[in-house]
């Protein structure tokens, strides 16, 4: 007989084995078939089967072994077996043999095992797996082309195994879960196998030997793709960066490594390094010159992760942009990014349109941009640069958020000084907060690795630090014998003058038509001031005398200025406004309203306008009690303060008293009276403070454009319509403020400025808080559609937060006000 070949021995020994597995009872015949199979896995020199047939039995037998293995876990055979058998001739297999394979058949059986002692078991052994670093040999085998041939499929399978084994232990086990299973735990373990392979194909390449990072690569890739970036790269890149540092062979590999990510998933694994990496050049080393040779890398970096994404913090911009600068031959595209990022800044419809957030996001790259051009690239891009502070500075300074102007003015500021116009530097008022001074520190440039990892807490100016060195020295000298002298001499305590008052020569009015003349007429700084801060008391005590001139006096504070720098002007003024509307509120309030839409008023005067209107609306829909009630007629009728026995209410209080103390009571209730109903005095005119806001807003004037560039004030007239609209709840005239005011925003609602969305949603919000349910139903019932699909297009498009929760509350309202009336549908039959 011709001799088997010994493939056909493998194959016969193997179904021999099997059978006897399947069939035989004999404890002896198990073991030994399971050591005919296990010699075909030992490497030893005492193996009993020869290479060819050990590479056979890998290549086409080892999975079959293990599948059948697992299908008789829980046959006799296998619980006769000792504990040092099992761990020896079954376990051994799956821990052997080649990794792929055992991990797939691993991960295929504690799916298909029901929960009892055998998935036990099998958890148990893929624990031993991992703590083998099996997984390492797994990455290792496929870098040396020793892993058998697989197709793309299997090696599908195998990648989404590997990378989700703890979603496949967690969805099977729940809470019996192991740690070693769980994200925390496994990904740093799986990150660590990635280096050990990595080390292991160094190590190789310095011997000669060809490795291939391809499995690696794509490993890497499809665990950033599934969101554990964070966990991986965190243990991969500071190892990386340290052994990048002084090793080429080191850099080629990490070069390699990231070329060969796949381009799906290139740019999760970018966005996730940035994030841990500790600095510009250990970037630089790890990626070497990746975004030149890789166009998904190159977009991802230059442009995604500058203008499109903001969620990253600043030092993610420094190690971006001082990437790019690091190198010759990647300064190219930092020149391109910062073209594309002058543009995106000096947009103005980019300072419309996108958050706020994004705006100082491109602001910092801007700056951080012009910080690592060197001078012959200033000299270049000093054109393009100017065009970007003119027209960005413009964007920004129209705007009605405030912090968007201080964007323009910091940036403005910023650039000007970096380009050096010939000493014509900006320099603008605004108010110093932390986004400010970090946008100010972004011009100091970070050299070294390690105080970029550091975050900055607090930008100290060199002026301080110049002035805490002297100071701090002269603190520390010792006194000398004569400073003691002199210091002996002062031992009398220095007489408390703070609350001293500077004697005047002119004493303040006593009479309301006496200030109304100073303040027209004089020219002493001192009349006036004492003139306006009397005005307010004098109105709110002789209301007679203050509604006989009540028109003319809000005219002249109207329009005065503050020509002698009276501390507290606009408060003062203001406040006397307030007191002219609340005393003679339909006269004044007629005037203000149509002085609103006249010629020649600045801004800020009709935006006075709309805060004194809006305090006086707040106060007068304010409940007065009846002892205020009786002060103030008592103030009104004269100046003498009354005896305090001419008060009917003291003796009642007294006489009340002693009765409380003479009784004695079990238990004591609750001794104050129920809240008394009072009128408010806002209800019956607060058609007179908002219906006449809503004429001529349409009607562009010579100085005044409310629907065009005076956004500032349209975005101010619609809140406080809408608190006009709030402070109306319940009156009879509500439901038709309320349509009116619908009427009005709807035409604005898709307004480009944010300030007028967020009036509108507030505006909306108001109506739904104060209008009745069923007057909401009945009389706006035909917009209430509209509006809810127009509110749910907000509340998920909106580029701006703010808007989006607004959004989301005057949807809750509405539903709120309609589940309310859908309970209560006889009162809606009975209107109807």
């Amino acid at each position: 007989m011709e001799p088997l070949s010994p493939n056909t021995e493998v194959r016969l020994a193997v179904s021999q084995c099997f059978h006897i597995l399947s069939s035989s009872t004999d404890i002896k015949d198990i073991i030994t078939a399971l050591q005919t199979l296990h010699c075909y896995l030992d490497d030893g020199p005492e193996s009993k089967a020869t290479s060819v047939q050990r590479t056979e039995f890998r290549r086409a037998h080892f999975t079959r072994t293990l599948q059948f293995l697992v299908s008789h876990i829980q046959a006799d055979w296998f619980h006769s077996l000792t504990t040092a058998q099992r761990t020896e001739l079954w376990d051994g297999f799956f821990l052997q043999g080649p990794p792929e394979q055992a991990l797939l058949v691993l991960m295929d059986g504690i799916g298909e095992l029901s929960a009892s002692a055998s998935l036990d078991h099998m958890v148990s052994i893929t624990e031993r797996f991992l703590q083998s670093s099996r997984l390492a040999d797994l990455l290792w085998s496929y870098c040396l082309h020793t892993a058998p041939s697989d197709s793309p499929q299997l090696r599908e399978t195998l990648l989404g195994r590997v990378v989700s084994l703890p979603d496949v232990t967690a969805n099977k086990l729940h809470l019996n879960n192991k740690a070693l299973f769980l994200p925390q735990q496994y990904y740093p373990l799986l990150a660590a196998e990635i280096l050990s392979a990595l080390e292991k194909t160094c190590q190789a390449l310095k011997d000669g030997t060809d490795c291939s990072l391809t499995f690696v690569a794509q490993t890497l890739g499809k665990l950033c793709i599934q969101g554990h970036s964070a966990l991986v790269l965190a243990v991969m890149a500071p190892r990386l960066s340290a052994c990048t540092r002084s090793d080429m062979v080191w850099q080629r590999v990490c070069w390699k490594l990231f070329e060969n990510v796949p381009q799906r998933w290139v740019e999760s694994v970018l966005t996730g390094l940035v994030q841990v990496v500790s600095g510009p050049k250990a970037l630089g080393r790890i990626i070497g010159n990746l975004v030149l040779t890789n166009k998904k890398a190159q977009f991802v970096i230059t442009h995604k992760l500058l203008l499109l994404q903001y969620k990253y913090e600043t030092r993610v911009l420094r190690i971006i942009l001082g990437y790019l600068a690091a190198d010759k031959d990647r300064r190219p595209l930092l020149i391109q990014v910062l073209r594309s990022v002058c543009q995106a800044w000096a947009n103005p419809s980019a300072v419309k349109h996108t958050p706020l957030e994004q705006q100082l996001y491109v602001s910092k790259a801007l700056l951080l941009s012009v910080t690592l051009l060197n001078d012959t690239e200033l000299h270049n891009l000093r054109s393009d640069l100017l065009q970007c502070l003119l027209g960005g500075m413009q964007s920004h300074l129209d705007s009605s958020v405030v912090r968007i102007r201080h964007i323009g003015m910091v940036v403005g500021e910023c650039l000007s000084s970096r380009l050096d116009m010939n000493g014509a530097e900006l320099k603008f008022e605004y108010d110093q907060d932390e986004e400010t001074q970090e946008l100010l520190s972004l011009m100091t440039p970070v050299t070294d690795d390690e105080s970029e990892a550091e975050p900055v807490n607090r930008v100290d100016s060199p002026q301080e630090t110049k002035e805490e060195s002297p100071r701090s020295a002269q603190n520390q000298a010792p006194k000398t014998d004569s400073e003691s002298d002199l210091d002996s001499d002062d031992e009398l305590t220095p007489y408390d003058m703070s609350a001293d008052q500077e004697l005047s020569k002119a004493s303040p009015p006593r009479y309301l038509r006496d200030c109304l003349e100073t303040l027209i007429s004089s020219d002493d700084p001192m009349r006036v001031e004492l003139s306006l801060r009397a005005a307010e008391g004098l109105v709110r005590k002789n209301a007679f005398a203050a509604r006989e001139i009540s028109v003319q006096l809000t005219k002249v504070l109207l329009h005065m200025e503050d020509k002698y720098s009276i501390l507290g002007f606009m408060s003062l003024r203001q406040a006397t406004m307030v007191a002219l509307t609340v005393i003679d509120t339909i006269p004044v309030t007629q005037y203000l309203t149509t002085e609103f839409y006249s010629l020649n008023y600045s801004l800020r005067q009709r935006l006075d306008i709309l805060e004194v209107l809006a305090l006086a609306a707040q106060e007068l829909s304010k409940p007065v009690t009846e002892i205020s009630d009786t002060s103030l007629s008592i103030a009104a009728s004269t100046d003498l303060t009354p005896y305090p026995g001419d008060n009917p209410v003291h003796w009642r209080e007294e006489v009340e008293k002693r009765i409380q103390s003479k009784t004695r009571r079990i238990s004591k209730g609750a001794t104050k009276p129920p809240a008394k109903a009072t009128l408010n005095r806002y209800a019956p005119v607060a058609g007179h403070f908002f219906f006449p806001l809503l004429r001529n807003f349409d009607k562009p004037q010579v100085t005044f454009d409310l629907l065009g560039s005076d956004q500032l004030v349209l975005g101010r007239l619609i809140r406080t319509l809408g608190l006009f609209m709030h402070l109306a709840a319940n009156s009879t005239i509500a439901a038709q403020m309320g349509r009116a005011l619908l009427d009005f925003v709807w035409a604005v609602r898709y307004h480009v400025d944010q300030v007028v969305r967020r009036g509108v949603l507030f505006a909306v919000c108001s109506v739904f808080l104060s209008v009745n349910s069923q007057n909401l139903l009945v009389d706006l019932g035909d917009q209430l559609f509209e509006t809810r699909t127009w509110l749910a297009d907000v509340a998920e498009g909106d580029p701006d937060g703010d808007c989006r929760s607004l959004a989301v509350q005057s949807l809750v309202l509405m539903d709120k006000c309609l589940k309310k009336q859908m309970q209560n549908p006889q009162a809606l039959s009975l209107e109807s």
